[in-house]
């Protein structure tokens, strides 16, 4: 069972990944047959090109995830982190909590991210008209 120590650390290379790495890059923190469910009560993705293929559409814009608190048992991890994302015209915060299960080797065997539409912020880009909803 992979340690504390290293489920921190995957967790911490996962948000970087996520902050600004390409779809493969952060495909390559899952297993190979790992499943994704995101957000939960959404059809689970299974494999790590499925996986790919969901965080492709994130890799052609600006972003930045920020880890607020992790909790780790066994070879699980849940954590509550923030994801700005800058849009030409908005940028859009979600503050979802994920939930994580390690192998051996500390690659993610599955990922369960809890959010729905209240998690989300979204701030307009233009300085002298910013709404926040």
């Amino acid at each position: 069972m992979p340690s504390e120590e290293q489920i921190r650390a995957a967790v911490t290379r996962y948000l970087k990944a996520v902050s600004s790495g390409t779809a493969d890059d952060i495909a390559s923190c899952y297993a190979e047959m790992a499943t994704l469910e995101d957000p939960v009560g959404s059809e689970p993705r299974r494999g790590r090109d499925s996986i790919r293929a969901f965080y492709s559409d994130i890799v052609t814009v600006r972003r930045h995830a920020e880890l607020l608190t992790i909790r780790v048992a066994g070879s699980s991890a849940a954590f509550h982190f923030l994801v700005r994302t800058e849009l030409p015209d908005q940028t859009v915060d979600i503050s979802p909590i994920d939930v994580m299960t390690f192998d051996e080797e500390v690659q993610i065997t599955s990922m369960r991210a809890f959010w729905g539409p209240a998690d989300l912020r979204s701030t307009s880009a233009t300085p002298s008209r910013q709404t926040t909803v």
